[in-house]
């Protein structure tokens, strides 16, 4: 696949008649495409406490991950374009981050509750307390590549990106023994 055709890349038409540049077309495709924020789902949940230590599970819902389609022609050259999510790359307001290849492992009971997630996870050495709100902010770039094809001619259009954040309260546990 090849990026954007350079200068002069539409050519022209038999007959003559110049013909409208197919990166002009890709343009408008590209612009076409709704991309869907990403919706942050955390283990625990996002709405209970994080514990320092203890492995805290991450994931982009599903519904925001699947690829999607937009057209456009102009005066018969028509492209499509198909955008996919590659990474997300998450903040966790502690100054750590996480880079997820994909969008991440929902928990469930089938795994160890003392787990890390197998794909996608961070575990907080620090508590929110002293933060604004008492929480951190914690945020995900999620990076879409575009494939397009169209006028015989395919390219890649890289690196739109779509985020979203939420607060994480995080908190420490400590035990105490009696006898």
């Amino acid at each position: 696949m090849q990026d954007f055709p350079g200068p002069g890349g539409g050519g022209a038409e038999p007959g003559g008649g110049a013909q409208v540049p197919v990166e002009v077309v890709v343009e408008r495709a590209v612009k076409q495409l709704v991309l869907p924020r990403p919706v942050i789902r955390t283990s625990p949940d996002a709405d209970f406490v994080q514990v320092v230590h203890v492995p805290t599970w991450m994931w982009v819902d599903r519904s925001t991950w699947d690829p999607v389609t937009a057209s456009a022609e102009v005066e018969g050259l028509k492209v499509t374009a198909t955008a996919r999510p590659q990474k997300a790359v998450w903040s966790m307001g502690e100054g750590g981050s996480a880079v997820c290849r994909g969008s991440g492992t929902p928990y469930s009971a089938a795994y160890d509750a003392k787990a890390a997630s197998p794909d996608c996870g961070y575990t907080y050495q620090h508590a929110s307390i002293g933060m604004p709100g008492r929480a951190f902010t914690v945020s995900v770039r999620v990076t879409w590549d575009v494939e397009w094809h169209g006028g015989g001619q395919a390219g890649v259009v890289p690196g739109l990106v779509m985020a979203a954040s939420r607060q994480l309260t995080v908190d420490e546990v400590q035990a105490v023994i009696t006898r």
